[in-house]
């Protein structure tokens, strides 16, 4: 009897508002990588600074990974997509100021 091949499953870490590690597997998503990677990067999640291209390439591996959260290394909790892509996009902006009334 056959095995029936299972794709196994992205790892995605992020820190410093960008991509701390991985571990993809996803064709699709791997290409993303590789682009962001070819833009440039450190070996340090630290001392990386995305551009903002680098920031989208990030989102769009994301989306395409298999991944079902991402986990922030700094916070050390796991998030959905959205939330994942919701900080990369805003990591170091500062953040709104509530007003009570």
């Amino acid at each position: 009897m056959a095995e029936i091949e299972t794709a196994k499953q992205d790892r995605i870490t992020l820190k410093w508002g960008t991509l701390k590690s991985w571990d993809i597997n996803t064709p699709a998503a791997f290409e993303f990588l590789k682009q962001w990677h070819a833009l440039g990067s450190t070996l340090s999640a630290m001392a990386q600074h995305d551009t903002p291209e680098q920031t989208a390439l990030l989102c769009q591996m994301i989306d395409a990974s298999n991944v079902e959260t991402v986990y922030l290394d700094w916070d050390g909790k796991e998030v959905t997509k959205e939330e994942a892509k919701e900080y990369l996009l805003n990591y170091g902006k500062p953040k709104p100021v509530e007003v009570s009334k």
